[in-house]
C-alpha cells in the first residue's frame, strides 16, 4: 500500500478551519458563500485523497455528489443574489 505523508490530511483540516471560520464571520452573504465553496472543494480533496489512501471507490463517488451540490448551491444563490426566480 501506498502511504500518503500525513501532512496532506493536516493541511486540508487546518483549510477546513479557515473556511469555517470565513463561513461564521464573513461579512456579506457573498463573502460567506464562497467560504462554502472552498470548503465544498477541500472535502473533495479530502474525500480523494482519503479513497486514494484505503482504495475505496465509493469516497469518489462522495465526491462527485459534493462537487454537484456545490454547483447547484452556487447557482442557486446567484439567482437569489440577482433577485430572480429559480424558474428563470
Amino acid at each position: 500500500m501506498i502511504g500518503i505523508p500525513w501532512y496532506f490530511f493536516y493541511t486540508l483540516l487546518a483549510c477546513i478551519f479557515m473556511c469555517l471560520y470565513r463561513i461564521a464571520h464573513g461579512p456579506t452573504i457573498a463573502d460567506r458563500m464562497v467560504g462554502i465553496d472552498f470548503l465544498t472543494m477541500v472535502l473533495i480533496g479530502y474525500c480523494s485523497l482519503l479513497a486514494f489512501y484505503t482504495r475505496r471507490a465509493f469516497l469518489i463517488d462522495i465526491a462527485l455528489v459534493l462537487a454537484l451540490l456545490g454547483f447547484v448551491g452556487t447557482l442557486t444563490l446567484a439567482k437569489y443574489l440577482e433577485g430572480r426566480n429559480l424558474d428563470d
